[in-house]
């Protein structure tokens, strides 16, 4: 391509975002779940960055990703040295700009196929976060009891909850007061994109949601509120990092090991394959579409082994 033909192209492109008021990337990230969509714009990011364009990600001149330059971001990112992880999830988001570049008629069919050919990485790694003990449960519970202001009483229903359900942050801050029962702890929880599914609240998990639903009340709105430095109630609904935050907070103050709101999910999961549940029940309760995901939450294998290597040093005492 000439350089006057590139430059006929990217005027094209422009006038194209310009008249439709629309672009492939942002049509690609509002497909994402809310709390995914920050995580891939970074990566699609460091990828334009290898690729040298430059400028505000919605204006950068996607139709002209070609094959060779997907596939040459990948081979920058493993000479870099990043994790097998964080390769093919670029190559991911990478794709879905170009899916979204081909539904608005920006590319042909065949530049598509030859970018979705290139390959992902393979490898295996580690898995990421771990899954708390019982008594760091109880730690996290008891942090929050001990501040006796409405905002560790609110805390306590959060984690009550995340531990109970293993529900996503995002999930968290969607709830509303009309999707919780009281009287049966069903709760209605809207997952990614329009999927929507029931949750199971019961037991001590749910006895410890009660002094902060009769603080917040009955009254519509979100389940859960932020709360000022004055510890007065905003009406609105709290965010995914507010929920992260929290949870750095009150695993400091109870003394637990580094965690985040994902690992009281994976908690969630790894407890109920200890009691047996079968793996597809689990998936279901979770909201995972693709049961090897679930599998990857299961940190059993690695206590497991921690156990066995320690019976096996004892023995040699």
């Amino acid at each position: 391509m000439t350089e006057h033909q590139l430059s006929q192209t990217i005027q094209r492109y422009s006038d194209f975002i310009q008249n439709n008021q629309t672009d492939p990337v942002t049509l690609y990230l509002e497909g994402l779940a809310p709390s995914g969509r920050r995580s891939m714009r970074s990566l699609l990011t460091s990828g334009a960055n290898i690729l040298q364009l430059d400028g505000e990600l919605e204006k950068m001149p996607w139709p002209l990703v070609q094959y060779e330059h997907i596939s040459k971001i990948c081979s920058v990112m493993q000479q870099e040295g990043k994790s097998v992880n964080t390769i093919n999830l670029t190559l991911s988001a990478c794709r879905g700009v170009m899916q979204a570049c081909f539904n608005l008629g920006l590319i042909k069919a065949e530049q598509l196929l030859l970018i979705n050919s290139v390959k992902r990485v393979r490898g295996s790694q580690l898995p990421g976060g771990r899954s708390l003990s019982e008594r760091e449960t109880k730690r996290l519970i008891a942090a929050c009891k001990k501040d006796k202001t409405i905002a560790g009483k609110r805390d306590i229903a959060i984690i009550a909850l995340m531990l109970g359900t293993g529900l996503r942050r995002s999930e968290i801050v969607s709830i509303n007061r009309d999707d919780y029962n009281v009287r049966n702890g069903d709760l209605v929880v809207r997952g990614k994109g329009i999927k929507q599914r029931l949750a199971f609240i019961q037991g001590e998990n749910r006895r410890l949601m009660v002094p902060w639903l009769k603080i917040r009340g009955n009254e519509a709105g979100s389940l859960f509120f932020p709360i000022t430095r004055h510890l007065n109630l905003v009406r609105r609904n709290m965010t995914s990092q507010s929920i992260y935050d929290l949870i750095q907070k009150r695993s400091i103050e109870a003394n637990v090991e580094h965690c985040t709101p994902h690992d009281l999910r994976r908690t969630f999961v790894t407890r109920l394959l200890e009691s047996g549940t079968d793996i597809n029940t689990v998936r279901q309760l979770v909201g995972h579409s693709d049961i090897h995901t679930t599998a990857r939450y299961d940190c059993r294998d690695v206590e497991n082994q921690r156990k066995i290597t320690k019976r096996v040093s004892l023995s040699f005492k």
